[in-house]
């Protein structure tokens, strides 16, 4: 097992999930199903590992920003200056918010972790669905879904 390969699998794999299986793959050269099984697995236990990390610590860390605003807000009105609204209908709050509503709970699982990054990906869908028992685990099938045709699209390039 080569465990650089394994290393730089999962450390891509926790942030950017999208390009992870490329570039391990192709710093690495080998070819041969053991390397790209080294890859599906180090990449896709990685994005996982994220996943949950921030998934289930979404609820604590938007209440900690939110928190932080309100202080920053208090002692600027306490200091008599002005206070600067937050814009609430950014450009990506509307792709968000559109996505949300066109393709729902299995758009919002598949394409936010994905495309966003893996941390802000699993925080938008507990912050969307997480009261919904199937958003975590739908999470992680489609990341592993993904994480398999990466692979097999590598082994057919090869």
């Amino acid at each position: 097992m080569n465990w650089a390969l394994v290393s730089m699998g999962f450390g891509l794999g926790t942030f950017k999930f999208l390009l992870s299986h490329g570039i391990t793959y192709g710093a690495f050269g080998e070819h041969g199903l053991k390397t790209l099984t080294e890859v599906y697995i180090s990449t896709t236990v990685g994005a996982w590992f994220a996943m949950s990390i921030f998934f289930f610590s979404s609820g604590y860390l938007l209440k900690r920003s939110n928190a932080k605003r309100a202080l920053a807000v208090k002692i600027a009105l306490e200091n008599g200056t002005e206070v600067k609204k937050k814009k609430v209908f950014t450009r990506t709050n509307k792709l968000i918010v559109w996505i949300k509503r066109s393709i729902g709970i299995y758009g919002v699982t598949l394409l936010a972790p994905l495309f966003l990054s893996i941390p802000i990906g699993s925080i938008i869908c507990a912050k969307f669905y997480g009261h919904q028992k199937k958003t975590f685990p739908l999470m992680l099938i489609f990341t592993a879904s993904y994480s398999a045709l990466m692979c097999l699209i590598i082994y057919a390039t090869q």
